[in-house]
């Protein structure tokens, strides 16, 4: 039985390691071609995929049998990514970004994919979080880490303020408060003095750990990698962090409080459900979430202005959602990461960016509402 599972180990390991190694070859492509063939060659698999069925069970058997293996495996190579992109830190801050969208994007999924509340003011919680440490950072010399903490918690705030005049709205409306929320916050920081205005904030002071600077290089295993390196592996963990309370939140009462509001919000109210502190709920989450993005993002890039958190930042978040598959948690991840990587490979088309994700929008709605990545049925077990 044991050389049975060790084989069984091998082979998914072996398939993981196959899509890495594609993974990393078409982060390491800049010619538009080449790019457009991988793409094909992923849409190509992907259909095989989907048509050979024995193929499909067996591997997704595998990956639910060996799942600790998977998951180990799968973190083991993410781990190795700064070193494969070590002469490329251009490739390792693209890595960055996606991170910090897909905590965007898994933020949002509480309200957008869980609760079905379309919130269009993400941009604001992340500016709010971002402007909250930089400032502490500058003006008061509040290290990252309680900046952290303290651009988290008011963002927060800020998301209860935008939750409780949403609830006397419904539907469209209620988008159009966020939208509003969103465009007062990002015209307040154009004009406040103390925010730097459009200036913005410069300066910023990388987080320090143990007396090693984020902004120095980062030596190990005898390597020296791009500073880069520190903010990669802090947004790892963060990203970690996020998805292992997000998935927590889906599978727990609260999670499926906000499915129900989402299916039938007079059958959750019949039911005894209190729609309203459910939803503000969801409010406050997706603004801590958003809060702590925008505070890694400002000590990373070291300046801030408020065309960092313009209203098409929101737009962006939202896409991801809708294409990874909204309400699940691993497919939103995906599609922040597909819509980040994919506007740097095609930066001739840059553009034409708002276009293109508008119709990625229409597109899925119109042929795959589910997202790429459907969510799962509840499967309850004894």
């Amino acid at each position: 039985m044991l050389p049975r599972t060790i084989g069984r180990a091998v082979i998914l390991l072996a398939v993981e390691a196959f899509f890495f190694i594609l993974f990393a070859a078409f982060m390491k492509t800049d010619e538009t071609g080449k790019v457009i063939a991988f793409l094909l060659f992923f849409i190509g698999l992907g259909v095989m995929f989907k048509k050979w069925e024995k193929a499909r069970l067996t591997l997704t058997g595998l990956f639910k049998e060996l799942k600790i293996v998977a998951g180990a495996g799968f973190v083991a190579m993410l781990l190795t990514l700064p070193f494969i992109f070590q002469a490329s830190p251009y490739l390792i801050h693209i890595c960055v970004m996606a991170g910090l969208f897909a905590i965007l994007a898994l933020g949002l999924n509480f309200q957008l994919g869980s609760t079905n509340v379309v919130n269009f003011a993400t941009a604001a919680s992340y500016g709010i979080g971002a402007y909250a440490s930089a400032l502490l950072a500058v003006h008061f010399h509040i290290s990252f880490w309680l900046g952290l903490l303290v651009g988290g918690s008011l963002a927060s705030i800020f998301g209860l303020l935008l939750g409780i005049p949403c609830m006397k709205t419904k539907d469209y409306y209620l988008s159009l408060v966020t939208i509003a929320f969103g465009l007062i916050v990002y015209i307040l920081l154009n004009n406040f003095s103390w925010t730097g205005g459009p200036n913005g904030i410069p300066n910023i002071p990388p987080p320090s750990l143990f007396g090693h600077s984020f902004k120095e290089p980062l030596s190990l295993f005898g390597y020296q990698l791009p500073f880069q390196s520190n903010y990669y592996y802090l947004i790892f963990l963060l990203v970690g962090g996020s998805l292992f309370v997000a998935h927590r939140l889906h599978h727990s009462r609260v999670g499926l409080t906000w499915n129900a509001i989402r299916e039938d919000e007079i059958a959750a109210r019949c039911h005894g459900i209190d729609v309203t502190w459910y939803k503000i709920l969801a409010f406050c989450i997706d603004a801590f979430f958003g809060g702590v993005a925008g505070t890694v993002y400002s000590h990373y890039i070291g300046f801030i202005s408020p065309e960092n958190f313009a209203f098409i930042v929101s737009v962006v978040v939202v896409t991801m959602v809708i294409l990874g598959g909204m309400d699940n948690v691993f497919g939103v991840i995906i599609g922040a990461i597909l819509l980040t990587i994919l506007p740097e490979k095609f930066r001739a088309f840059e553009d034409f960016r708002v276009l293109i994700y508008g119709l990625i929008v229409v597109t899925m709605l119109m042929f795959r509402p589910q997202g790429l990545f459907p969510q799962k049925m509840r499967i309850y077990k004894k």
